[in-house]
């Protein structure tokens, strides 16, 4: 990209699987950090990112010329950029890596500088400036780095600046400047700090510096700036020598090199180090591992081929290679949201870092496409968090499967949070074949809430930790299809005054978070329902395959399973109502310990019976009309009771969300479905930008229903075109065979992403997309697991079904390149899998079926109607010996059809 400086809010993300979480930009701006309490560079939110205070500055000063920053970070530089003749800037950058170049033909100088986050264990951000005279006279010039070192919590921003800083301890070594805190400032108790903060510098050769200006009152000057300081502007030479001590100052890593001089054509580097590292061995071992050209070098291309693997196990390759080559950017966001969770690159609006529970969950939909290895462990630690009562804990450990309570210590609970574990599991179970997992045991979490956030325990203490306990003091343990009901089955009982699940403090929505008393989700009941029906079909297959026809449950739960024990009118909320509570009451401090067998056929047909009632009560009860003859499904209820979509005095509310839950399963008729799709074309498409939005304009501040209405329409929760809910659409519609219409909403958002022009963002998809059409909140999205889910299962259909390999193409003709040919590299049954689909013809799906199938040359064993074929997990197994495997899938007229 050429002057990227010329786009705002631009930034790139750097980061390693040890915790080390960089965001540059194109002026090097942005912060550095291992977590909430521990950032190098100050944080930054994206409005912050038109200063340069947490600038990776590096200055060169020329006698006859002055100051020159190599970012650009100069009032003179600064000038230029708004002038006709700017700065020649360049930026390239790769999977983890970030390269600048900035010339001046005035001064005949270009820099080029390079960031990356080494793929090893260590947590440092590395950066080299490389100085070239591109005149034709020799110049003389003397380098200084200038980086300033924050070193504290991102709380400290605000809170206790000035105090914090006292707290420093700086130290200059031989290669540069650390800073490590006495303590970690926190009122409620003050901890000792082990973290040091560290910025080093040396020539590419390994040449040392000549000294260092620590402070940042010393380095800046009076009345000086990071954009034009003292210690630079005017090249003194008062720095200090390594060995020195500073307490209680604001400190930079202020590195002086010697004066250097380069002939035309010639070229000199530094190598910058940043670090935060607990460790208490000499800092300037990294400096020994990564402070030469040639280190350097080495492990740029490792990085490079660690992110180039870390991707090659989900690739696509359709008849447009940009779309291609987007679906690579795609593909690294679930990896950076692990890395990151929603909080840790500027667009920091989820609060202080972290995941949440619902991240946990879709985050895994892309692993276990693209690393499907590690995901069941995740997922049994993940089921580890789930209260009794059907919530789950909102604090996510560093660690896998430790929780605690939730960050801001209030007591709520988002009633979609239990969707989700079942939702990804199943995919799991699916790609694996592995139904025995359902048997796994784990623990619950436990603390003072209860009762889905109405009720507090008394008689819990912290002492007692965070694990649900039996009567006599043992911890309790369940099986994962246990937890797995609690979540599936509480919400089924607690219902508001339209039958509906409670909307309790959100749903996936969290700005509907003003709706607790008597709001309801539709949308969610709908999913809810059709998880029920599914797995009720599982437990049937499961008994089928396993042959295990009873399966152990804790007795406190027989009461929800009322098919079995006492059936209930689910039509009557007070009866629900009643039982939803005794089962309350059962479980309130603790469990009895005791389980009971239940025959899997019953728990089966119980929960199919909640669905089928799920479905049928929407179906019915929330189809609402317009005076222009559109229906659709009304999604909520608000906090006064009433309905929140149809037609108003003043216009039409309908959100994408109440659409596509209804759609997805099994609640939208054949018929309501494709009315749905009419009614959203016309009343959530953004005739401008041709996205979809996530609800019309309800026309003014809802204080029964959400925050999200005092937000401007058009932005974030309230009518963006929200990438998220987007691409969920996306997935119904394929999966309820409206193909051309799915492939219109997917196509939306990468038309929307790869116009730079208005959307401003680098490769991906972003959050939402603001009135403009700018992309909003890149990288740190759930939008890319559901996009490459979408892709890899619904478009090229490849999937799993209890553990068989499942072929059911829904391609376009365009979707083929020239010569009709479409593949996509997998990981199936521990294999490397590529499909490829030869479609010579170029027809268009549902005008073609798969004629033959051949794996590694050879046919292959399956059942193929035509248009879905079932490749049986043993098949593949068989080919432990054969490495990599190719599956050819040739594509031909349907029955009835004529090229």
């Amino acid at each position: 990209m050429e002057q990227p400086e010329r786009t705002n809010y631009l930034y790139f993300p750097l980061a390693n699987d040890s915790g080390m979480i960089s965001a540059v930009t194109p002026l090097l701006h942005g912060d550095l950090k291992t977590g909430q309490n521990s950032f190098l560079l100050a944080p930054v939110t994206a409005e912050d990112l038109h200063n340069s205070r947490s600038a990776r500055n590096f200055w060169i000063f020329i006698e006859e010329y002055g100051a020159w920053s190599v970012g650009g970070n100069s009032p003179r530089q600064m000038m230029l950029n708004f002038s006709d003749t700017p700065e020649a800037v360049t930026l390239e950058a790769g999977l983890l890596w970030h390269k600048i170049t900035r010339t001046n033909p005035e001064l005949g100088i270009t820099a080029e500088i390079t960031n990356f986050v080494p793929a090893t264990a260590d947590t440092v951000e590395l950066m080299r400036v490389r100085i070239t005279n591109t005149g034709s006279a020799p110049v003389r010039f003397t380098p200084t780095a200038a980086i300033p070192i924050y070193g504290r919590s991102a709380t400290n921003i605000r809170d206790h600046r000035h105090v914090t800083s006292l707290l420093h301890r700086i130290r200059t070594t031989p290669s540069g400047v650390v800073v490590k805190p006495t303590f970690c400032f926190d009122e409620r108790g003050h901890l000792l700090n082990r973290t040091n903060y560290g910025v080093f510098g040396v020539t590419g050769t390994g040449g040392k510096p000549v000294g260092f200006f620590p402070k940042v009152e010393s380095f800046i000057g009076a009345g000086g700036s990071f954009e034009w300081p003292e210690a630079v502007v005017r090249n003194r030479v008062d720095f200090c020598r390594a060995g020195e001590e500073f307490a209680g100052w604001e400190a930079v890593g202020a590195i002086r090199f010697r004066e250097e001089s380069l002939e035309p054509g010639a070229s000199c580097s530094y190598i910058m180090v940043m670090t935060i590292s607990e460790a208490e061995t000499d800092l300037e071992y990294f400096v020994e591992k990564f402070g030469t050209d040639e280190a350097f070098e080495q492990y740029l291309r490792e990085n490079k081929a660690f992110w180039d693997r870390k991707l090659s196990s989900l690739v696509f390759n359709s008849g447009d290679s940009d779309y291609s080559n987007w679906l690579r950017w795609v593909g690294i966001q679930p990896i950076l949201r692990r890395i990151c969770g929603c909080s840790f690159l500027p667009y920091h609006d989820y609060g202080r870092g972290g995941r949440g529970w619902r991240d946990l969950w879709q985050d895994c939909l892309a692993l276990l496409l693209q690393d499907p290895e590690p995901v069941r462990e995740l997922l049994l630690g993940n089921y580890a968090g789930v209260r009794i009562d059907g919530s789950n804990a909102t604090i996510i450990g560093n660690r896998p499967g430790e929780f605690s309570a939730d960050r801001n210590n209030i007591s709520r609970v988002w009633m979609d949070h239990g969707a989700w574990p079942y939702f990804t599991t199943q995919l799991y179970l699916d790609q694996s074949g592995d139904l025995g997992f359902l048997l796994e045991e784990q623990t619950y979490f436990k603390d003072a809430q209860i009762n889905r956030s109405l009720d507090r325990d008394g008689d819990w203490d912290p002492g007692q930790g965070n694990c649900l306990r039996t009567r006599d003091g043992a911890v309790y343990r369940g099986s994962i299809l246990e937890h797995i009901l609690v979540e599936l089955l509480v919400p089924f009982f607690n219902v508001g005054s339209h039958n509906q699940i409670r909307l309790e403090n959100a749903d996936w929505n969290d700005a509907l978070d003003m709706a607790a008393e008597r709001g309801e989700s539709v949308a969610f009941t709908a999913f809810f329902g059709n998880n029920l029906s599914d797995l009720g079909r599982l437990l049937n297959d499961f008994e089928i395959r396993t042959g295990i026809d009873t399966v152990e449950l804790a007795e406190e739960l027989l009461p929800l399973l009322d098919t079995i024990t006492g059936p209930i009118d689910y039509c009557s909320i007070e009866a629900k109502r009643h039982l939803l509570q005794t089962f309350f009451d059962s479980c309130r401090h603790r469990l009895s310990g005791r389980k009971v067998k239940v025959a899997v056929a019953q728990l089966a047909a119980d929960l199919a019976a909640k669905g089928r009632w799920i479905a049928g009560n929407i179906r019915t009860g929330e189809w609402v009309t317009s005076s222009e003859g559109l229906n659709w499904f009304n999604g909520y209820y608000d906090n006064d009771g009433e309905r929140v979509e149809g037609e108003f005095p003043d216009g039409v509310r309908i959100t994408l969300t109440g659409q596509v839950f209804t759609v997805m399963g099994e609640t939208a008729t054949s018929e309501q479905a494709a009315m749905v799709v009419r009614t959203v074309e016309h009343y959530l498409k953004d005739r401008n930008l041709g996205g979809y939005r996530l609800n019309s304009d309800f026309g003014g501040i809802r204080t029964n229903l959400g925050r999200g209405f005092g937000f401007a329409y058009g932005h974030k929760e309230n009518g963006a075109i929200f990438s998220h809910m987007v691409v969920m659409y996306a997935y119904a519609l394929y999966r309820r065979g409206f193909v051309r219409e799915g492939h219109q909403v997917l196509r939306s958002l990468y038309d929307l992403s790869h116009d730079f022009e208005n959307s401003g963002i680098y490769p991906g998809v972003p959050e939402y997309f603001d009135p403009q059409g700018r992309g909003m909140y890149p990288y740190l999205t759930g939008s890319a697991s559901w996009y490459l889910l979408t892709l890899l299962t619904e478009v090229y259909g490849i999937k799993g079904q209890r553990g068989d390999l499942v072929l059911e193409p829904k391609l376009l003709s365009e979707e083929f390149d020239a010569s009709g040919k479409i593949s996509v590299d997998t990981c199936f049954a521990g294999h490397r899998l590529r499909v490829v689909y030869q479609n010579p013809g170029r027809l268009d799906c549902g005008s073609y079926r798969m004629l033959s199938l051949r794996l590694n040359g050879q046919p292959v064993s399956c059942h193929n109607t035509g248009n879905m074929a079932r490749i049986a997990r043993e098949v593949l197994v068989k080919q432990n010996d054969k490495g990599d495997l190719l599956l050819l899938v040739e594509l031909g007229p349907a029955v009835n059809q004529k090229i």
